[in-house]
């Protein structure tokens, strides 16, 4: 396939460049930038703008663009970039889709959404048909698709990817753990009552590639594990594959400190299952946790 991608530069968007070539496909990346490379298209989603010949000689669009969550502390401006770095990507690319003839449109487009979406669903189990929850993320989460629609609308299909949280040494929320847990002042946060739905990035990569390919699928997919576990149990499995003890809870407050306002969605509660891949009857790699955290260490 032509696959036309935003935010192939990220955590997750490097390393699905690399398994989509691996699996034969073809990647144009769109930038900000001058392009330097070949495969490269400008575009500005700030703007809206995007040549409609770039997404028209693509036959799927996978935009994963978005500032990361926990890349800085919260205030308001940095709220602001979280929710217009995901909302106007989205918009420009389902529009300009919805703007091509049907003859050109791509036949899919996979957007990246969040876990988020649910807000704090405390010990609950919530899946693809549950309603969206509170809180900042959550609004986000419910623009942020609301904005692929003209291109539902248009005909074509839509993979709204509610990504957990995906396990990576290099990345994602394992990497900022790894010193603190190296050096034995880490430990649960807050209660450590909260579920966390984790998935391998091994599992992530397997299950876009799936998306991408399986044309009966569309609409939300939480792309989480089938076994959530709560913090309190991530965090002592951690440690036990570091060889580190983890007695030091880290208490709300300090939490809040440290974070700004990043902390409440810290100690935000998501028992998402993965209801779409597991009626796919998805082929699981790591469905429990131990042997996940072991391939985020070692592979």
């Amino acid at each position: 396939m032509r696959i036309l991608m935003a935010g192939a530069s990220g955590f997750l968007g490097t390393r699905l460049v690399h398994r989509l070539t691996a699996d034969g496909h073809q990647i144009t990346r769109l930038v900000r930038r001058a392009p330097r490379t070949p495969d490269e298209r400008q575009w500005n989603p700030s703007a809206a703008q995007l040549d409609p010949a770039v997404v028209a000689d693509a036959d799927a669009v996978v935009n994963l663009a978005g500032a990361g969550v926990g890349d800085k502390r919260w205030n308001d401006e940095y709220r602001r970039v979280i929710r217009s770095s995901r909302v106007d990507p989205s918009t420009t690319l389902a529009i300009t889709i919805a703007g091509l003839s049907a003859a050109d449109r791509p036949a899919v487009l996979l957007n990246a959404s969040a876990v988020g979406w649910y807000g704090n669903t405390g010990d609950r189990v919530v899946e693809e048909d549950s309603p969206a929850g509170e809180g900042f993320l959550a609004d986000v989460c419910r623009v942020w698709e609301a904005a692929t629609r003209p291109a539902e609308d248009a005909g074509v299909r839509v993979v709204r990817l509610r990504t957990g949280l995906p396990l990576h040494r290099d990345g994602g929320m394992l990497k900022p753990q790894l010193l603190p847990f190296r050096l034995g002042i880490a430990g649960r946060l807050g209660s450590g009552r909260q579920w966390l739905p984790w998935i391998s990035m091994r599992d992530w990569l397997d299950a876009v590639a799936l998306l991408l390919a399986r044309d009966d699928l569309a609409g939300p997919v939480n792309v989480v594990g089938p076994n959530p576990v709560t913090n309190a149990e991530f965090t002592r499995e951690l440690a036990r594959q570091l060889h580190r003890p983890a007695i030091i809870p880290i208490p709300a407050l300090a939490l809040k400190v440290v974070l700004g306002g990043f902390a409440h969605e810290a100690l935000t509660s998501a028992r998402a299952l993965p209801g779409v891949l597991t009626r796919a009857a998805f082929p699981w790699t790591h469905p429990q946790l131990p042997a996940a955290l072991h391939a985020a260490l070692t592979e």
